[in-house]
């Protein structure tokens, strides 16, 4: 089946963590949208989303209606509006009992760990409203320090397996290069891209999806788990060659 719809993980699959698209991914993505609809999803907030990719995207607003967004794991969709600019579709926040409940866990798995680190780079737990994200250097670490933390994913997914337990009624996963992601059950970024394909009408086998963190566990696993062709890259720059192929080959 023809895709209609590329879609895309954030950090580590388009772009550094937490830095701006490079220029040559820019270019690709300015390009796909004018052939497929794109979606980006991701464990960041959508303020991320804008300094990461908007503000170098050379994208025409009439490119835009072809993108869409998706912050904290699809718990938020953003969609371009002709006039009115990225409006915000929906939302699905914790409450504020959720919220205390997870932050305690997370706190308290992270310790248990032994890997808390005595001098952080910022805020070690964030509320971003429909997701609550433990990154374990701090969320301003540099990536250098990031990438030498959890070479292999390993420490991502034992702090899971020792946070999980603790909030049975919530989604927890193994996120970024530092990242542990906390949800609404059942809200992963399968949810998000099924909200998607009812919004679009585009069907499964219709999409294609790239992310790096494909493997059991990771956030990006619970789209290949629904049966969407996928591609696990490991960086930015396999993801460009994938996409370089991709639009050649759709002229």
């Amino acid at each position: 089946m023809r895709k209609k719809l590329l879609a895309f993980d954030l950090d580590g699959t388009l772009a550094p963590s937490k830095a701006p698209l490079p220029d040559r991914m820019g270019e690709l993505l300015d390009r796909a949208l004018k052939t497929f609809q794109v979606c980006i999803i991701s464990g960041g907030k959508y303020e991320l989303f804008q300094r990461q990719i908007l503000a170098n995207l050379p994208s025409e607003p009439a490119q835009l209606e072809n993108l869409h967004l998706m912050p904290t794991s699809g718990t938020r969709y953003y969609a371009f509006r002709p006039g009115s600019g990225w409006q915000q579709i929906y939302a699905e926040n914790l409450t504020k009992d959720q919220k205390t409940k997870i932050i305690a866990a997370l706190d308290k798995g992270f310790s248990e760990s032994g890997w808390r680190s005595k001098k952080p780079w910022g805020q070690l737990i964030e509320d971003r409203e429909s997701q609550i994200t433990l990154s374990t250097l701090g969320q301003e670490a540099p990536l250098e320090a990031k990438e030498a933390w959890d070479p292999n994913g390993e420490k991502k997914q034992k702090l899971r397996a020792i946070i999980a337990p603790m909030i049975p009624e919530f989604e927890v996963r193994a996120a970024g290069t530092t990242s542990i992601d906390v949800t609404k059950p059942g809200i992963d970024k399968a949810y998000g891209m099924r909200k998607l394909m009812k919004i679009t009408g585009i069907e499964k086998g219709e999409i294609l999806y790239m992310g790096d963190k494909l493997v059991e566990g990771g956030n990006d696993y619970p789209v290949k788990a629904m049966g969407i062709d996928s591609i696990e890259v490991s960086h930015w720059e396999d993801t460009a060659t994938a996409l370089t192929g991709i639009l050649e080959a759709a002229g």
